[in-house]
């Protein structure tokens, strides 16, 4: 079973939890990114692109103008990213990226999450060692567009680590700085696309499968704690997740 399930899995993960989690985590990125330069996307690289990761995560539009008329209003709320690694049950491992006005608040959030799990919070460097970070963009395609498509990521120059059809679905892994790269590319190629994902994230080197019951409910218990937790953005981790 290659990325390209893992990455489809994952999205059907995003659309079936709470869309004000995956709502005020792109409010948030969008506040941010206009913060750090001009707020008008036709001015901001940075904040161009965040916008349409929201896009390809369905965020509405009064989500992504409410963000940005936020930073226009000259608010001065400030967030920090900071990455807390862990252990699950047997092999799993977990990256919880949280972005924070209060740091102190996140880490006690987070820990409550672990130690509630019987989980293991552990030091940096501990689990990011054996994660990836990569570009991601999936959307459909039929099986006999592969050379079509690797031939325009070539033109385009892209760095294309793994080109995978399956499915109806073309998953392309790129390195961090070429995502947006790629993504011109694919929208030269096909005018209409419709991602299903289009983000910056944290691959594992390898899977691991978790059959144990009482292993599986303190695994789904940490990962529901933890997307309770406001300063929550993202979560990575290296169990496979089921048909």
């Amino acid at each position: 079973m290659g990325r390209a399930h893992e990455v489809r899995a994952a999205s059907m993960a995003k659309t079936a939890a709470r869309k004000s989690k995956i709502y005020s985590r792109y409010g948030k990125e969008i506040y941010i990114a206009a913060k750090a330069g001009v707020p008008d996307p036709d001015m901001n690289l940075g904040l161009k692109r965040k916008i349409a990761e929201a896009k390809a995560n369905q965020v509405p539009a009064d989500v992504i103008k409410r963000a940005i008329e936020k930073a226009k209003g000259g608010s001065t709320e400030t967030y920090n990213t900071i990455m807390y690694e862990g252990f699950g049950p047997k092999d799993a491992t977990i990256l919880v990226e949280c972005m924070t006005d209060n740091p102190n608040r996140s880490i006690t959030d987070v820990r409550t999450c672990f130690n509630k799990s019987h989980a293991k919070l552990g030091v940096g460097g501990s689990v990011s060692f054996n994660y990836e970070s990569v570009g991601l963009v999936a959307f459909p395609a039929n099986a006999e567009d592969e050379e079509k498509i690797l031939e325009a990521l070539i033109m385009a120059e892209c760095d294309a680590k793994e080109i995978e059809m399956e499915d109806g679905y073309c998953t392309i892994t790129t390195v961090p700085g070429d995502l947006y790269k790629c993504k011109e590319a694919i929208d030269e190629l096909y005018p209409e696309v419709e991602y299903s994902t289009l983000e910056l994230t944290m691959l594992p080197n390898e899977y691991t499968t978790l059959t144990d019951a009482e292993d599986l409910e303190l695994w789904n218990r940490l990962l529901t704690l933890l997307d309770d937790v406001d300063d929550v953005q993202r979560v990575y981790h290296n169990v496979s997740m089921s048909e």
